[in-house]
């Protein structure tokens, strides 16, 4: 079996890709320092293949880490890379700490890289590099605009890291410019897990749901949409987590045309935060209280991708419903509060 670090592994989005790459064969390393995800997520990872990852805790800013990670498992041959602190409104209030955390890691991270002779990196990027985009849908083509927020401007600084180093080393990568994630696996043994108060919107529905939260707050009812309120490219999560597998393998097996690639993985389709809360109500069948109040810092009006190229390079297509994910997320919340 090839060996997988997957940094960050015990978060939302790595989780669910841990579980996709198990399926496949891989043999998975996890690194995480547990600052927004918990060590109960590691039992619901194992349950599902029924096979429990190497999990290591410690954190990326530790260069020493880093490399004794790498001399313990020299027969790593690929990182998928998601540890990174990810909050739009958080990163506004603690710039610092965030470029300090995204790119002091990467950065580090890819000189272990590179002294270990390991090519195959996949990182994860985000749909915020494009900032306040012009039109819709975004192609990887479309240019940056200066970011909204320290978290999409530490996304455009890891690219450009990158872009160069992939120039100057024997390093292969390849960045996924993925949008909104939702959703939990089928099973609900694994979902979105935050900590404190929810920074995303389903979560933050599902807790209102079920009473944790009182209230749900709808930033901005004024954009320029059909409704007034922002529209995303909703993706679930699981479809998200096979595009990491897809994009690993292409690298693997040399099928990739340049050394830097870059793929928008979304669905196509954007649906605003009303349109989200309705399906919702629909799955869930009940009413959701919310109130519509001023628009947050650093958001903007439209994410919608144009996901052709990922669609075409490598062979993968989003194929689960806004409805799936939501229904998924919701029987996640509810497990939690079996649970407790």
């Amino acid at each position: 079996m090839k060996k997988i670090l997957v940094t960050g592994g015990l978060g939302y989005i790595g989780s669910h890709t841990v579980v996709e790459l198990q399926n496949e064969g891989f043999e998975v390393v996890i690194i995480d320092n547990l600052s927004n995800s918990s060590i109960e997520v590691l039992d619901g990872i194992t349950a599902i293949p029924n096979n429990q990852p190497l999990f290591i805790q410690d954190d990326l800013k530790n260069k020493n880490s880093i490399q004794d990670l790498f001399k313990k498992h020299p027969d790593i041959v690929g990182v998928i890379h998601f540890a990174a602190s990810k909050a739009v409104g958080e990163s506004v209030k603690k710039p610092l700490e965030y470029y300090h955390n995204n790119i002091a890691s990467l950065i580090y991270l890819l000189e272990e890289l590179e002294a270990n002779n390991v090519r195959n990196f996949i990182f994860s990027s985000s749909c915020t590099v494009y900032g306040d985009a012009d039109s819709m849908p975004i192609t990887e083509n479309t240019p940056y605009k200066p970011a909204d927020s320290p978290y999409g401007n530490t996304k455009q600084m890891g690219e450009e890291i990158l872009k160069f180093t992939t120039n100057a080393t024997q390093i292969e990568a390849i960045s996924l410019r993925y949008f909104n994630p939702i959703g939990a696996h089928v099973t609900a043994e694994i979902g979105e897990l935050p900590i404190g108060v929810p920074q995303n919107l389903v979560p933050f529905i599902t807790q209102t749901a079920a009473g944790i939260r009182d209230q749900l707050s709808v930033f901005g009812s004024d954009y320029k949409t059909h409704d007034g309120t922002a529209i995303r490219d909703y993706i679930h999560v699981v479809d998200l987590a096979k595009a990491h597998v897809v994009a690993l393998q292409r690298l693997l097996r040399q099928g990739n045309k340049s050394n830097y690639e870059i793929f928008n993985i979304g669905t196509g389709k954007g649906n605003s935060v009303l349109d989200v809360i309705k399906a919702f109500e629909k799955v869930a069948n009940q009413k959701l209280n919310y109130k519509l109040v001023a628009r947050r810092p650093g958001d903007v009006t439209e994410y919608c991708a144009d996901t052709s190229l990922a669609n075409l390079e490598l062979g993968w297509k989003a194929k689960m419903t806004l409805e799936e994910a939501l229904d998924s997320a919701w029987k996640w919340q509810q497990k939690l509060i079996a649970k407790n």
